[in-house]
């Protein structure tokens, strides 16, 4: 057995390597640099993790992890602390003492790996810390996590990650690994260049997570529309929903709370003792849903999330998929559901269109923001278009919206010309522009207050669109949009409010001389009745045991849980689900038979074998 499957054996409990983790790994053992590029939950620690100790083992030293994310650093050192291996983090929850002692033990080279922020590890004291280090020859390897932050493409980008270049400059002959769950060619390229990483090699898994159901439908009454996706499939699980402000985020929450759903509330401007106590209650608790905007989820392990919503659209399908990933780390089954709807294409555009940034980075995003449109609006597999962006080829997968159940498709090109021809004339006979509603309603012939007081009604495309619905206008406005074919303008007013108006761009010629056509899906979402709550499932990973399997799993579960608190860790870094179950189903009465059993490493085996064996002989 060689020392990385030696050490993923004895200290994680593994038998196996998963997909590329071998070939990653013994590369980096070896002293080569490495990016990575691996989905969420795909294993991407371990490449780092096993390399440190083997490393560590053969005399090399300490290991750096470069990680912006405190919470990812509280729960790896606390894993690695349960199996064995002596780690520890600095970032700002340490006082001054606890720093001082962190820092030392280091220097004392009692350390296997050290998790750092990207702020302190190029301050000038920490650098004297790895002088120090590198001068005695125990300076092992530099891991740098979530390395797609150095990219100004990516979806997170984090200057500081810029300055990490240093790193490679000041100490050429330590082994550097990178690594991220999401970069398109675009963002690997930054990568790469970012952090001097050109003679690394490029370990690229497939992005597909076959076990998340990717699920898409139109914007109606997107609360009502969350709560019956909650109450029917993933009652009393644990969830989270992305919403884009920090208002809807709060409405949100409240009012899953009201329909009786565990949730709580996340977001930038909550108190920072209450953001934490918030996200110590989803990792340590069963069945919290977190209502969150995108500054929750980084770094966050929890293996059991069985569902990520989206109810506000993201702008990116990089943004999407690391989101998304969020769910069925465990491997078992989860959804990724969202609504999307035409307001949401306006925002994102908007806030594309009056940024301050340069005209070259504005049209990327433009791009990206029409990539997760033409993924929303796909009447295709989802999971052939959401590989296809990260330049992996796949077949349908059978596991999608559009795969178990086709959407039916409808020529929306006439309505499209006369949409166009009806925001040109109105610009014409009045001199300024409209928003969505009110050029809707000319179509559809609406005899409202604004259109008398516009003498819209007159307009030779008044009534043209009636035998279109207003779901149907607002599909075709989104394809307008995302073909570049209508333009969005902000408006002030003297009052100091504003409003979003529709423009042609040069993008309307080919749609209006029909050289170009619009094919849409039709609605899917449903205003389907209310039905009966159905009683909370089994957790997954537990739902093929038999009765008293799950007697014993849910026993052992209290026992976890009581560890876990005793730790202060999640209790999924004590033990997984998974590896609850397989307990559970195999029933063991001695330690030799809790040997083999995955997740069940040397240190857990000698620290819990025979409270295990305790809770399990007390049926």
């Amino acid at each position: 057995m060689s020392p990385a499957l030696s050490v993923l054996h004895d200290v994680f409990g593994y038998e196996h390597f998963r997909g590329p983790q071998e070939g990653i790994i013994d590369h980096v053992v070896a002293g080569g640099d490495a990016l990575v590029l691996m989905p969420t939950g795909g294993g991407k620690s371990l490449c780092y993790q096993v390399p440190a100790i083997v490393r560590r083992d053969a005399g090399r030293g300490v290991t750096i992890v470069v990680s912006p994310l405190i919470a990812l650093m509280h729960d790896q050192v606390g894993a690695l602390l349960e199996a064995g291996v002596e780690a520890a983090f600095l970032n700002s929850t340490l006082d001054w003492p606890q720093t001082l002692d962190v820092e030392q033990r280091l220097s004392r080279g009692e350390l296997t790996t050290l998790y750092a922020a990207p702020e302190r590890v190029t301050t000038d004291r920490f650098i004297a810390l790895l002088d120090g280090l590198h001068a005695r020859g125990q300076l092992s390897l530099i891991a740098i996590d979530e390395a797609h932050c150095v990219s100004q493409w990516g979806h997170d980008f984090r200057p500081e990650y810029r300055q990490l270049s240093l790193l490679h400059q000041r100490y050429p002959d330590v082994p550097r690994i990178a690594l991220t769950a999401t970069a398109d060619e675009l963002t690997r390229a930054d990568i790469v260049a970012g952090l001097q990483l050109q003679d690394a090699r490029l370990f690229i898994s497939s992005f597909d997570r076959p076990n998340i159901r990717y699920r898409i439908e139109e914007k109606k009454e997107p609360l009502a529309q969350l709560i019956r996706f909650i109450e029917r499939e993933h009652l009393g699980e644990a969830g989270v929903v992305y919403c884009q402000s920090r208002k809807r985020v709060e409405e949100m929450a409240k009012a899953l709370q009201d329909a009786g759903i565990s949730a709580l509330p996340y977001h930038a401007g909550l108190p920072a003792e209450l953001r934490q106590q918030h996200q110590d209650r989803f990792l340590r608790e069963d069945g919290i849903v977190m209502v969150a905007t995108i500054a929750f989820g980084m770094g966050i392990d929890k293996p059991d999330v069985r569902f990520v919503a989206h109810v506000d659209m993201p702008k990116n399908i990089e943004g999407y998929y690391q989101e998304t990933g969020r769910a069925g780390r465990d491997g078992l089954a989860a959804d990724a559901w969202m609504v999307y709807g035409l307001q949401d294409v306006v925002n994102q555009r908007r806030m594309i269109d009056d940024g301050d940034a340069a005209e070259e980075f504005k049209a990327v995003l433009r791009g990206k923001l029409d990539a997760l449109l033409a993924l929303a609006e796909a009447t295709d597999c989802r999971r052939v278009r959401l590989l296809q962006y990260f330049g992996e080829e796949s077949a349908p997968c059978g596991n999608c919206d559009n795969c178990l159940q086709p959407p039916a498709v409808w020529d929306g090109t006439d309505a499209a010309r006369k949409l166009l021809s009806t925001i040109y004339r109105v610009h014409q006979a009045s001199g300024i522009s409209f928003g969505t509603g009110h050029i809707m309603d000319i179509v559809r012939g609406k005899d409202t207050e604004k259109v008398r007081q516009f003498s819209h009604q007159q307009l030779s495309t008044f009534g043209v669109g009636k035998d279109y619905s207003e779901s149907q206008l607002r599909g075709v406005l989104r394809q307008l949009l995302a073909l570049g074919a209508v333009g969005v303008q902000r408006v002030l007013l003297d009052s100091g409010h504003s409003f979003d108006t529709l423009t042609l761009t040069e993008g309307s010629r080919p749609v209006l001389r029909g050289e170009q056509g619009v094919q849409l899906r039709e609605a899917t979402a449903q205003a389907a009745p209310k039905r009966a709550r159905r009683a909370a499932a089994p957790p997954a990973a537990a739902a093929n045991l038999d009765q008293n399997g799950q007697v014993r799993f849910i026993n052992l579960k209290a026992w976890r849980a009581e560890v876990a608190r005793e730790h202060n860790l999640p209790a999924y870094v004590i033990f997984h689900d998974a590896t609850l179950a397989a307990i559970a189903e195999r029933n063991p009465a001695s330690t030799q038979e809790l040997q083999g059993i995955s997740g069940m490493g040397a240190k857990k085996l000698e620290a819990y074998g025979a409270e295990v064996l305790r809770v399990i002989a007390g049926g």
